[in-house]
């Protein structure tokens, strides 16, 4: 018989799929241990062996309904990757404006509805209150603004990609459709609008992070080691080489993703069923990372765009590189926030934007094996495809932008549950005012 004390919140709300939390307390309230627990799989390995490769990049979006802009841009890319393909440049540029277009509505989406009602409110606030519905009623000036900027970012990705969710137009070899004159015009006479809203989103996150200083630097500061994509130093959301920093701000690694399996673990837990990536030189839990945003401002040198660098400035200013304040997630957010709007007005305005060389003529499929990686806005997004010589897949490894997280998610966890059951820390910590008093 054991006197330990279980703590399970189920379902954990606010996140893209199923989850639960179980902390485990000993005598005097020792955190002996702090699962993050996922209860279910989506099998997508499986069910692409058989396909033809050029219906895969159709399939894989369906696998995540708040990113399915970045699997379908990994798919397509590991698919051209097998086959030799390059396609046009304009056709990049089209990818770079979706990808960008959901980075820009995922981002205004995590901050506005899943992040705010907590710092807005006060995260002691009643749970009928601390919601976006009680953003909507309480800061409707507010609320509009962040329709506005998700708005143009789903409605734009349905401009490029024929389809707000799940997108179809990328092809192996190219994209099925040119941008017309006629859409880049009303999106850039569109563009003003949204940099306004989004240097007010800037305002208000600088806002919550002056309120919260104190648990952005005591609460779930975590060190770890960090994975993202980077463009010759420069954060980039489409293409680069994979990057890997340590725990002291060291950079690792620096690798093609065809070359992953030398760098990535996946390290299966007893209790969920999303593995842990972490960094295999390193070993398990050692080398446990993180992605996602932080991760990629961490990781860069420097931002794409004017702005996103000087927000990128004001945030190292304020929390160092590597930061390691789990909280300060939410500050690279809209540092990144920054980056996709300069950068999709910096495309619209590209005369390569409307051109219609688009595709490749002739594209044959071919045995071989190809990986394709992007970032989604919750990290490194991979596909990894076989095919024999009709093009049929034989093979697939997909690894979620989240599976990156889910060690590092655990490992802050429990800091944070040390925090508060062992040194009763939630009583020192100064927390501001409430924004909006119910």
């Amino acid at each position: 018989m054991t006197n330990d004390k279980t703590i399970r919140i189920e379902p954990v709300t606010r996140l893209e799929g199923h989850g639960a939390l179980t902390i485990t307390l000993g005598a005097g309230n020792k955190v002996k241990d702090v699962q993050f627990n996922i209860g279910s799989t989506r099998f997508f390995e499986r069910f692409l062996v058989g396909r033809p490769m050029e219906e895969v990049p159709r399939i894989a979006p369906r696998i995540c309904g708040i990113c399915p802009e970045p699997h379908h841009l990994a798919s397509v890319k590991a698919v051209e990757a097998a086959w030799g393909v390059k396609p046009p440049p304009a056709a990049i540029k089209l990818r770079r404006l979706l990808i960008e277009s959901k980075q820009l509505s995922s981002h205004a989406i995590h901050f506005y509805a899943l992040a705010a009602p907590d710092f807005v409110f006060g995260p002691f606030a009643d749970p009928s209150v601390r919601n976006v519905a009680a953003v909507l009623k309480y800061m409707p000036d507010v609320a509009v603004q962040a329709i506005k900027i998700m708005e143009f970012g789903q409605e734009l990705c349905r401009d490029v990609g024929a389809k707000a969710i799940h997108p179809v137009t990328a092809i192996p070899g190219g994209m099925l459709n040119s941008l017309t004159e006629e859409e880049r015009d009303k999106w850039l006479k569109a563009v003003p609008q949204l940099l306004e809203n989004v240097q007010k989103t800037v305002d208000l996150a600088k806002t919550v992070v002056k309120a919260y200083i104190d648990v952005i630097t005591k609460v779930a500061v975590t060190p770890t080691y960090y994975v993202g994509l980077s463009n010759k130093g420069v954060l980039d959301i489409y293409d680069g080489t994979i990057h890997v920093m340590d725990p002291n701000g060291t950079m690792v690694a620096d690798f093609e993703p065809k070359d992953y399996t030398k760098y990535w673990g996946e390290h299966v837990p007893d209790h969920s069923y999303a593995t842990h990536i972490y960094y295999k030189p390193a070993g398990y839990p050692d080398g446990i990372w993180r992605a996602n945003t932080l991760a990629r401002c961490n990781i860069a040198e420097k931002m794409a765009t004017p702005l996103a660098q000087a927000a990128l400035k004001e945030m190292r200013d304020l929390v160092g590189r590597p930061s390691h304040h789990t909280f300060a997630y939410h500050y690279a957010r809209i540092v990144e926030l920054v980056q996709a709007a300069e950068s999709i007005k910096k495309l619209l305005e590209d005369p390569d934007i409307v051109c219609t060389d688009v595709k490749l003529s002739d594209v044959t499929p071919r045995a071989g094996e190809g990986v394709g990686v992007v970032e989604a806005p919750r990290g490194t997004c991979l596909h990894n495809y076989e095919c024999d010589d009709e093009g049929i897949v034989t093979k697939a490894n997909i690894i979620v932008a989240t599976n990156h997280n889910v060690g590092g998610i655990e490992k802050s966890l429990m800091d944070a549950a040390r925090l508060i059951f062992e040194q009763d820390g939630l009583k020192k910590l100064r927390l501001p005012e409430p924004l909006v008093k119910t």
